[in-house]
Order: structure tokens, then sequence, then C-alpha cells
């Protein structure tokens, strides 16, 4: 007996459920910070009165973290895990017609498994894309939906006229008895991955949702959850790996005895995975607590696991160590710049901080505040060492003018939404998002998961993110919307610093350009499907 097969799911703390998932240690520490800190920092610091963002404490002690341990780590584990893929790749085999490809490619996607079956998944799909075999799903809503959206997710060029059996003359799809519940559902998902002037698709989320919303209202099923998830946060938006429990759970209560392999498969992969996780979290949280940062900026968040757990689920996979280590460390550096610019420093102190950061140079930095010092000595010794890191690893270089630039574009946006609030200007719309999509710290997240993940000895640096600059801008305008329509209440409770101006604004745009601002999300949204269409 494997305990993937009987593992409760109900623990906080356990296999399975224990969604922790990090790295080197730096040798780096605020002694060395201390030491290079100018003499007139404590004058400087008792002169001004600073705010502060009345944090919660950390919840996750250093402590229990290094306690974690995990019996996934033996090699018997292991050896189970390859005897069921042999087990699955046989169920591609079994399936007997194009749909029941298409669905057990979308289980194992939804399960975190697709790695294991690139190959399988290739071959299946090549053969519903390069021949005639989507005629025999005609009619069918479901499937045809279902077809639509997995080879899109999986890089085809999918056209939209695959639906042109359920609309119109008007392009307005037909009300049908026969449409399913399970239908409607498939069809808003693939129309979450339509593009710009794919008119077709944003009709099919308009039909699906209004029928839909009835039936997520007054039923309390499993399909009526899935409904409103559905609605409220589609699963192209969501984070696959902290999907996978729920999926396992959604394949169990459906008493799935012909995935039985499948759903073993699914809990041993992520107990797997979730010990890597572990044991890498561990020595993340040994990073932060040598760097000492979090006793001497009282002001800043101590969110090591939160930023970890980022980390992730952008970077799951256990080959992926040294970008979840990086992108740790980056979004660390992003809380405590972000908490300088809108809670600690003053406008000038900000000035000189940009100034510094961007000349890569400490000597601009040493009239000002300890704190302030604290924080430029460990964003250039941590992006040194990564950048050196990546070029070791990946083949890039050179790497740090790269960083450092993304870094500086970060601070200059921070900068301007200081003297927004500074001076109680209200920007306009347009102004906002010109800067916001690089404040949101997309852009810097996303250059570092681009090199921390391709292999590109042969290419430019500079040319693989020009090819790249599209999808990046547009991601990052998501990451800017979304981030500020889900916590304007955060911020408005903190009432402080730029947090509250960009909260006034929030409001404003709500209230006065609701649908300008809706129209801006959803552009932003079609706009990375439209360039990954292209770059494929």
């Amino acid at each position: 007996m494997y305990p993937s097969t009987t593992i409760g799911m109900n623990s906080r703390i356990g296999s399975f459920n224990h969604h922790m998932l990090i790295f080197s240690s730096s040798t780096f520490s605020l002694t060395s910070v201390e030491a290079k800190a100018g003499t007139n920092s404590d004058k400087i610091d008792q002169s001004v009165q600073r705010r502060t963002a009345n944090y919660k404490p950390n919840i996750w002690k250093h402590e229990l973290l290094q306690s974690l341990t995990s019996q996934f780590s033996e090699k018997k584990y292991k050896t189970r895990a390859q005897t069921l893929k042999e087990d699955v790749k046989c169920m591609f085999v079994e399936a007997s017609d194009t749909l029941s490809k298409l669905e057990l490619i979308d289980s194992i996607s939804k399960l975190g498994l697709d790695k294991y079956f690139m190959q399988e998944i290739k071959e299946a799909l090549d053969a519903t894309a390069l021949s005639n075999n989507t005629s025999v799903l005609k009619g069918d809503l479901y499937a045809t939906a279902l077809c639509f959206r997995l080879l899109r997710h999986h890089g085809y060029h999918a056209s939209q006229d695959m639906f042109l059996d359920f609309v119109d003359g008007t392009d307005k799809f037909i009300p049908s008895p026969k449409v399913s519940i399970k239908g409607l559902l498939e069809l808003l998902q693939a129309s979450n991955l339509g593009g710009e002037g794919e008119d077709l698709l944003t009709e099919a989320g308009l039909f699906s949702i209004e029928n839909l919303s009835g039936f997520g209202a007054s039923s309390d099923n499993m399909l009526a959850k899935q409904v409103y998830e559905a609605i409220s946060l589609p699963i192209q938006w969501r984070v696959d790996w902290y999907n996978v429990k729920k999926h396992v759970q959604a394949h169990e209560k459906n008493h799935e005895s012909t995935k039985s392999k499948l759903i073993e498969l699914a809990k041993l992969n992520f107990n797997l995975v979730q010990s890597s996780h572990q044991e890498d979290l561990k020595e993340v949280s040994r990073w932060w607590m040598n760097l000492g940062i979090k006793e001497r900026l009282s002001f800043s968040r101590d969110r090591v696991v939160e930023s970890f757990l980022y980390a992730a689920g952008t970077a799951p996979e256990p080959k992926q160590a040294s970008l979840r280590k990086w992108l740790s460390k980056v979004i660390n550096l992003i809380l405590i710049t972000d908490d300088v610019y809108d809670v600690y420093g003053t406008l000038d102190e900000l000035e000189i901080f940009t100034n510094a950061v961007e000349r890569w140079s400490p000597e601009e930095i040493k009239e000002l505040p300890e704190g302030i010092q604290i924080c430029f000595w460990t964003l250039l010794n941590t992006t040194n060492e990564m950048a050196a890191e990546i070029e070791q690893e990946n083949g890039w270089t050179p790497v740090l003018p790269y960083l450092q630039k993304t870094w500086t574009d970060f601070l200059k946006s921070l900068l301007v939404e200081a003297k927004w609030y500074n001076k109680g200007y209200t920007p306009s719309l347009e102004e906002y998002l010109n800067n916001g999509w690089i404040s949101s710290s997309g852009p810097l997240l996303s250059v570092l998961a681009i090199l921390g993940v391709a292999d590109r000895k042969t290419q430019n640096v500079a040319e693989y993110l020009k090819d790249c600059q599209q999808i990046i801008h547009h991601s990052s305008l998501v990451i800017r919307l979304c981030n500020d329509q889900g916590t304007s209440a955060v911020h408005n409770y903190l009432g402080c610093g730029t947090r509250e101006r960009r909260r006034c604004f929030i409001n404003l745009m709500l209230h006065e350009r609701s649908k300008r601002f809706r129209r801006s999300g959803q552009g932003a949204h079609q706009k990375p499907n439209r360039e990954g269409l292209e770059a494929d």
C-alpha cells in the first residue's frame, strides 16, 4: 500500500494538503550592511517623522518551517510513481475515440501530470488538429469547446469558426435545450482564450455567463460550485499547481474507477513535489534569517513564506529550484522597496535612492537613513549574486545590466506614484496605466522568469527580451488591473502613503469610468492570448 492512495485531505500541514513549497543560503548578512552605513543616518532618522503601515506580524515561525518533514523523499515512492506513469500511458491506447482522448488530456493537465506525458499528448492533439477528427465533435458544444480549449492551450491555431454550428446568421449563439451545463462551462473556459478581434469568442463568453448565472445561484451541488468558480475566476487565471488537490477531490467524488491509477499518480506526484518544496522552503527561511532584515526594517513586511508560495506556483517542478530561489528573493525585495517608497522614505530620500540604483553606486546613499541603506545593499548584493548564478546555469551573458534596468524602471515607477501622492495629484487613466504596468512589478518578475528558465546560449539576451516585450507589457497590465481591484479594500484599511492615493484613484475609476476600466481589463487579457498564439 502506498500512502498516496489513502492520504487524508483535511490536515492543514501534512502530506498532499500542505501547500508549502525554495533555496540556496546567502552569506550576505546585516552586519556587512551596518558596517557600510553612513555615520549621518541616525541623525536623519531622528529628524523625520516616519509613517507606519501597521502590518500584521508574520505568522510563520522559522522554527516551525525548519521542522517540516516528509516521508516521500524515500526512493520507493519514486519507483511506484514510475510504474504508475507506464499504466497511465496505456490509457491513451485504451481511449477509443477523440472525445475520450481529449478528456484524458484534460484530466492529466488539471492533475498536474502533463509534463510526464508530453509526447502522448502531442500525438493525440496532432491527430485532432491535422485531420478531420474535429468533425466528429460537430453538434456537441461540450466536445467542441473542450477540443478548442485544449488545442489553444497547447499552442495550436484553433479557429473560432469551430463554433459556427452553434450560432445564427448574426453570430449570436442559439439557445437550445440540448446545451448542457457542462457544455456551457466548457464554452466559457474556451472563450477566455480569445484574442483581440475574435468577436465570436467574446459572444461565447457573454452567452455562457448569461445562461449559467441562474444555475449557480439556485443549486448546491458540485456542478454549481464549478459554475461559480468559472464565472468568478476562470481556470486560465488560476495557479495550476494550487488547483491540483481540488481536481483530485473532484475525481474521487465522481467515483471514476477507470482513472484510479491516474488519481493515485496525481496524489503521489503531489507529495513528491511537495517534499521538494518543503526542503526548499526551509532553505529560504534560513536565507532570510541570515540577512537579519526583519529585525531592523520594522516598517516593512515580513512575508518570506508568502513570497515563496508565489514562486512555487510559478515554478512548481523540483528541477526549477533555482528559479524558485531567484523569484522568492526578488519578491521579498519588491515588498521591502515598495514599503520604502509607500511608507518610510521622504520624497528627497526616494529620489536619491532611485538614482543610486540606476547608477548601481553606493556612494550616493551615505546620507540616507540606515533602513534605506540596508535596503540598497540587500538589493545590490542579491541581484549581483543572482546574475552570476543565471549566467552560470543558463548560459546567458551578460545578465546584470538587464536585471539592473528592470529594477531601475520599477523604482522609477514607484517614485512617480510617490510624487503624485505628495503633490495631491490624481492622474488620468492613461497616465496611471502607463506607469502602473511597470509598478505592478510584472516586468521585473517576467524578465527574471524568462532568464531563469530559458537556456539560450546561442541567442543574444537583448534580442530575446525584445521578442517578449509585448507579452510582458500586456501581462503586467493585467497584474496591475487585477491587483488594484482586489486590494483597494486593504489600501483603505492601511490608509498610508501612495497606497491611499492609489485607493482613491481606483475608487474613482470603478465608479466614474467602470465601463472603460472593464474594457481595459478585457483587452489586456486578450492581448497576451494573441501574443502567445503569434509566438508559436
